[in-house]
């Protein structure tokens, strides 16, 4: 079940989502960045072979693209959670309207291994936001304010704030690394190709850019080659599939855009130091060790 607010194109979202049973991993493309906070149960994000766990408490950010989420319930209650959607340009007029109104000068220094690379980051909400979420769900439970757009912008501004004049963390950085719209319009364009036949010459085109200049802001943004990265990121799917559902190594291969299966085998074993079949085969064997992912859905985060 889920409970969310249906605002004008123009305006953030605030979501609430109640899940009352543990439906495994799911992968979803989001096209807007998320803020989110778990009210109740357990949370996974995956990233690779690793797995970031969340629970009561924890605030999340989650970038533009593809993630791979998992909620757990908890001692037969429900998981819930909360999360506010908005895009860079929005972020951009809320940061901008604070400035001008407030005085709000904002910088931020921090860089760190754990979230310069990466699309998602978490930690334990300070004693501020932590109240402001939990004040939030409050509202929540109102219907004229989840009719309101104008009490949802307010909320959404006031999270800016909270997070925008907190001390330098990843949260912060990670929020303030949205303002750039042009950043986030070529990494859309690129993530909404990941499984799609396409040229680099063809992404070049999509994004503007000479072929030259293509690939320099491609590593910018992801730090290795346009190449490298797509079969990165198709094998980390294909893996997902391998673990959550019963389809065929070819099947798999074909929906992860490897229509040579001896290809696609022989990709995943030079990544993953295995083939599918044998990690597939480990993952079942060691699953009472591991939680049990079901088919792959294209779910609420």
């Amino acid at each position: 079940m889920k409970n969310s607010m249906k605002p004008s194109a123009q305006q953030p979202m605030i979501v609430k989502f109640v899940e009352t049973l543990h439906t495994g991993i799911r992968s979803q493309a989001l096209s807007r960045c998320a803020i989110g906070y778990v009210l109740r149960g357990t949370k996974y994000i995956y990233d690779g072979d690793k797995r970031e766990t969340l629970t009561r408490g924890d605030v999340f950010y989650l970038g533009i693209g593809l993630h791979y989420t998992e909620n757990v319930p908890e001692n037969g209650q429900p998981f819930e959670q909360l999360l506010f959607y908005y895009s860079p340009g929005e972020l951009q007029h809320i940061l901008m309207h604070l400035n001008i109104t407030y005085g709000l000068n904002i910088s931020n220094d921090h860089s760190c291994d754990r979230c310069r690379n990466r699309t998602h980051v978490a930690m334990p909400a300070w004693s501020s936001l932590r109240s402001f979420f939990l004040n939030t769900n409050n509202y929540l439970r109102d219907e004229e304010f989840r009719r309101d757009e104008t009490a949802e912008s307010i909320k959404m501004t006031e999270l800016i704030y909270l997070i925008a004049s907190h001390e330098d963390c990843c949260l912060k950085s990670k929020l303030l690394s949205n303002v750039d719209t042009a950043r986030e319009n070529f990494e859309q364009i690129i993530y909404d190709h990941i499984f799609r036949d396409v040229s680099i010459e063809e992404l070049a085109r999509l994004t503007n850019r000479s072929l030259t200049s293509f690939k320099k802001e491609f590593r910018r943004h992801f730090q290795i080659p346009p190449h490298k990265w797509f079969i990165r990121q198709r094998l980390m799917h294909s893996r997902l599939l391998l673990i959550s559902t019963s389809k065929s190594i070819s099947e798999i291969g074909n929906e992860c855009t490897f229509p040579n299966t001896s290809h696609f085998i022989k990709l995943f074993k030079k990544e993953y130091q295995m083939t599918p079949a044998a990690y597939r085969h480990r993952h079942l064997t060691t699953q009472e060790e591991q939680p049990a992912p079901v088919a792959e859905t294209e779910g609420v985060l």
